[in-house]
């Protein structure tokens, strides 16, 4: 990989996107497969005019209030600070994503009911807008307020995503490509795989969730700026064409579809081939491990059109070609 460069990628109004993917974005950032990078992001564009002042520091509200129309890219919420262009990478390479550190940058975050979606749509379908302190320094965020229920932050990032030749107006929906995949899987000392679809790969980075359940049943976790460091490296000898992860315990394959039954299909095969490529089983070997070992997990039911679903195997009880083939973290 040659020397390593170190950067730092600060959201301003000319480094973030809002909305979507597209690949006649220019790029923020131009770094070599291997480079480090701290990256600085901002959520809630939508709703900082409602905010408290700690919400919103000045370099938020310049993007908010200055960014560029040509970086609008589509009606979707979520800012993006990217994209991140990758010398080396290539249609058909895979690209590597080492979240080494995930940070939430301020004391507040928020969580938004929106008419017509969520899980129970019929039920709660009045809008309400709630902004949640955040103790960071004890890593907690106490609601409802005072009734002694701390949820221990788990911060990651809710979008991970490349462009695609084609661009993908709307940030909501995950797919091949990443995106929205709002797994909280991907904590701090995972990676994950992405398949790179144009030169460069132009890999995106937001929307941070300080803590969220498995489903996100209302639509949103507790949603907040976050810092991380990154990784990128291009890998040429992965044959993952949707993403793929590992944390620390585990090896986690994702689905994606209009029905949960269709995103579990998804995250079924994929697991399964993970298997039969990396573990050299047989294809109804891998079937019968993944019934044995393999829990799969509600990711989301909220993306719409597409709902998630992610299957973990332990790492505990994984072969050793494993490691051999996805190298080490």
């Amino acid at each position: 990989m040659g020397d390593r460069n170190e950067h730092e990628l600060a959201a301003t109004p000319t480094t973030v996107h809002l909305g979507g993917f597209s690949a006649d974005i220019p790029p923020a950032l131009v770094v070599k497969s291997g480079d480090r990078i701290q990256v600085q992001t901002f959520s809630g564009f939508g709703v900082y005019r409602q905010a408290p002042p700690e919400f919103v520091p000045p370099a938020f509200r310049q993007i908010c209030e200055q960014l560029p129309s040509d970086r609008h890219v589509g009606p979707g919420p979520h800012l993006l600070t990217g994209p991140i262009a990758i010398r080396e990478a290539q249609p058909g390479d895979v690209l590597e994503v080492r979240l080494e550190r995930i940070t939430p940058s301020l004391p507040v975050g928020f969580n938004a009911i929106r008419p017509g979606w969520g899980a129970l749509p019929q039920r709660f379908a009045e809008s309400a807008l709630r902004f949640i302190p955040l103790d960071l320094a004890e890593g907690i965020a106490e609601f409802p307020a005072g009734r002694g229920i701390q949820i221990p932050l788990r911060p990651f990032f809710g979008i991970l995503g490349v462009a695609t030749t084609e661009p993908h107006r709307s940030s909501i929906p995950p797919g091949v490509y990443g995106g929205n995949l709002d797994n909280r899987e991907l904590q701090a000392g995972s990676r994950l795989f992405l398949p790179v679809f144009v030169p460069g790969a132009l890999f995106s980075i937001g929307d941070g969730h300080a803590v969220q359940g498995d489903g996100e049943v209302d639509v949103t976790a507790i949603e907040t700026s976050m810092d991380g460091t990154i990784q990128l490296i291009v890998r040429q000898d992965l044959p993952f064409t949707a993403p793929f992860a590992e944390t620390p315990t585990d090896y986690v394959s994702m689905g994606f579809g209009p029905t949960l039954d269709a995103a579990f299909e998804m995250a079924l095969q994929q697991m399964i081939e993970f298997l039969e490529q990396f573990a050299e089983l047989s294809a109804e070997e891998a079937y019968v491990l993944c019934s044995l070992a393999v829990n799969f997990r509600i990711t989301q039911v909220v993306n719409t059109p597409q709902k998630g679903v992610h299957g973990l195997f332990p790492k505990a009880i994984a072969p050793g070609n494993i490691r051999d083939r996805l190298g080490c973290f």
